[in-house]
């Protein structure tokens, strides 16, 4: 009996291998959307989102097995969202890009460096927050402005944007290199953050995905190791979308911090397939962006946001919160009840 539900582990865990190995292999051989110009047209929402990249300007599609740059490069583009835009989704070109259906570049301006950057965005801002969006793995530069484009338009935070563009492969064969360039990225994302709270009462939102929620977490531990509470005091809210974490490390992160930035929510999917294969990838145990309830985090400081119910299958629903118009739509009714996300909800909470 014991030998035959082992035969059966064993060969679900070979299925899911499998499965998952099809997966990449059919995705490295596709083509990747790339960003491209074209004028706006009338109704289209143009959207300012400031970017600081390890990337070089000129790569903005995959950098599988590519040299990391040593250099931070700072630029704002424009993106035109389209007039026929539905909440959560991206329009990519099917061939030449047409900025009445499509996600468009309509403006770029290159920064000489993170104090120019900040300036401009001093300029534009009507009050002191702004919003630093850490993407995930396996994205490219162009998949980064677009979503957070999209996120800006759909959930009209009011604040300036930011992309930290850390050196992801943009290759779902990058995995490794991608955890690689997760650590190897930190210090620049500090620098970021400590340039976008330096005057007087300025404060940053965090909003990380998968991946970038690792990176997320070892600034922070970084900073509170090296003593920079001020930096940790500027952050207004943490938001981990689809963390991909192991929860024993996020409970050690989290206990290095110490005191955790407030409001501090994780967005999970017990359906997320993405995150159930790096799980596999890590040692068959879930990650944190899959957890079923609060036991995983408890003691911790954390709300936790269950968007099962809400996924559509889009992109595996690895960012069912922001890519399901279902889930888009029930996050802006809660956010409505709040100017931050939400706090006092208990520790584990299901949206239907």
């Amino acid at each position: 009996m014991r030998v035959a539900m082992r035969t059966k582990r064993l060969a679900r865990a070979w299925r899911l291998c499998l499965a998952g190995a099809l997966l990449i292999a059919l995705a490295a051989c596709a083509a990747r959307e790339a960003a491209q110009y074209a004028a706006p047209v009338p109704g289209a929402t143009l959207q300012p989102i400031y970017v600081a990249t390890e990337r070089a300007l000129d790569r903005t599609g995959p950098f599988f097995g590519n040299k990391r740059p040593g250099k931070v490069n700072f630029f704002r583009n424009t993106i035109s969202v389209p007039p026929t835009h539905t909440p959560g989704t991206i329009s990519w070109p099917e061939g030449e890009a047409d900025a009445a259906t499509d996600f468009v570049v309509a403006d770029t301006r290159i920064f000489e460096g993170v104090g120019q950057m900040v300036a401009d965005i001093r300029a534009h801002r009507s009050g002191d927050e702004t919003l630093v969006y850490v993407h995930g793995y396996n994205n490219t530069l162009s998949d980064v402005m677009y979503r957070l484009a999209q996120i800006q338009t759909d959930f009209d935070t009011g604040m300036p944007a930011v992309a930290f563009s850390w050196q992801s492969a943009g290759d779902p064969r990058g995995y490794v290199y991608d955890r690689d360039s997760v650590l190897y990225a930190r210090d620049d994302m500090e620098a970021l953050l400590n340039a976008l709270t330096a005057a007087p009462g300025e404060k940053v939102f965090l909003l990380a995905h998968s991946m970038g929620a690792h990176l997320t977490m070892e600034v922070l531990r970084q900073a509170a190791l090296r003593g920079n509470r001020r930096l940790l005091n500027r952050i207004s809210g943490v938001t981990l979308m689809s963390p991909d974490i192991d929860p024993d490390l996020f409970r050690q992160q989290a206990e290095a911090i110490g005191h955790l930035p407030q409001p501090f929510v994780i967005f999970v999917s017990r359906q997320d397939r993405a995150l159930s294969l790096a799980g596999f990838l890590t040692g068959r145990k879930p990650r944190l962006g899959v957890i079923d309830s609060a036991q995983s985090v408890a003691g911790l400081d954390v709300q936790v946001i269950d968007f099962t119910a809400l996924g559509d299958g889009e992109g595996l629903n690895h960012m069912t919160p922001v890519s399901s118009p279902q889930a888009v739509s029930a996050l802006r009714g809660l956010l409505a009840q709040r100017q931050t996300p939400p706090t006092g909800l208990g520790r584990y909470l299901v949206l239907e």
